[in-house]
């Protein structure tokens, strides 16, 4: 009867990954192949010998190219899709794969599993606790292992799931890299509010100081949330056309008042009332925020914070406010702080 062993992904027994993709040992249930920031695969790399002629591929290089194709064709679909000769079952919540232990040991995540348990011919994979891994993005990611025709299957609709499939397996930095950038194509106005959502999954990051709590996404969970917040600060309003007359140039700040509101800025007020509080004050306060003068920013924060607890987005024992600092003019600095402060319980005093 064969044996069965279980991967855990939280907790303290999970795949350490070296950056080249061989290592595999304990750590904390996370893999990830990254020892820098995320960074694009397409970008161009010029030389200064771009402009010379480059010599035709010999004879061979073309036969083995060309052989290449036919080799990473067979193993795709006779080995992963057709699973013919497999060696190894690996069992997810939805189903089950027959695969290869050689070619899945590409994925230091895999290779720890099955190192750990050399005895065991069904691998166990437990992700109930990964709400953002789904079936189809565990399928691109799995199937990445034989083959890159899995690729063309990622979209803007499913490259965040892609994305955090890639990393936890680990050993597809190509995948991973492709997947965030199609992240960032899929910011629009109309995903804005898909993507809030999607931040605040996330472990919250207040403390200052401190490391960023871990989560499937490894180092690419800070850069999306960096992403998010300049397109909510630079780039939806001016989408929205929220404080210009059309050409993006920041408007001043006559006319931004409660009564006074563009089915822009409306729009704008709409999503920014459902910002968790630290990208709401970062937001307000940055300085790449397009609302010219201290005056008006002031009061488009003011206005935001009275929807925000309107809606119920603040809590009723926390209180928000913006504070404009003394002297501060619209030509100056940015001096607008928004805060927020636990609200004191009321003393009452018992007389006879």
């Amino acid at each position: 009867m064969a044996s069965t062993s279980y991967a855990t992904l939280n907790g303290s027994s999970g795949p350490v990954v070296t950056t080249n993709g061989t290592g595999a040992g304990p750590s904390n249930g996370h893999a990830s192949v990254y020892s820098s920031t995320p960074s694009s695969p397409l970008a161009p790399t010029h030389h200064a010998a771009a402009t010379q002629s480059v010599p035709a591929p010999s004879p061979v290089a073309v036969l083995a190219s060309s052989h290449n194709v036919v080799i990473v064709n067979h193993l795709y679909q006779a080995g992963f899709r057709s699973g013919n000769y497999s060696d190894i079952a690996l069992q997810v919540p939805w189903r089950q794969y027959a695969l290869h232990q050689l070619i899945i040991s590409r994925s230091p995540y895999l290779a720890h599993v099955m190192s750990t348990t050399p005895s065991s011919k069904t691998l166990v994979i437990p992700l109930e606790q990964e709400p953002h891994i789904t079936p189809e993005s565990f399928d691109i990611a799995l199937s990445y292992l034989y083959s890159p025709a899995s690729l063309e299957a990622v979209r803007p609709h499913n490259a965040r799931a892609v994305l955090a499939t890639a990393c936890l397996l680990g050993g597809m930095e190509e995948l991973a890299n492709y997947a965030y950038q199609l992240c960032l194509q899929s910011l629009s106005v109309d995903t804005v509010m898909d993507w809030l959502d999607f931040l605040e999954s996330l472990p919250a990051t207040d403390a200052q100081g401190q490391p960023d709590p871990p989560t499937v996404f490894g180092p690419y969970a800070k850069q999306l949330r960096e992403d998010v917040l300049n397109f909510l600060i630079v780039s939806l309003p001016l989408s929205l056309s929220a404080f210009s007359s059309g050409e993006g140039t920041p408007i001043s700040p006559v006319g931004v008042s409660a009564n006074d509101i563009s089915p822009g800025q409306e729009a704008l007020l709409h999503v920014y009332t459902r910002l968790p509080f630290d990208l709401f004050k970062r937001a307000l306060e940055s300085p790449q925020f397009p609302l010219y003068g201290n005056q008006g920013r002031f009061r488009f924060a003011k206005r935001a914070i009275e929807m925000r607890k309107q809606r119920g987005i603040t809590k009723e024992n926390e209180e928000e406010t913006v504070v404009l600092a003394f002297g501060a003019g619209d030509g100056g600095s940015h001096a607008v702080h928004i805060t927020r402060k636990i609200k004191k319980k009321p003393l009452w005093k018992v007389t006879k």
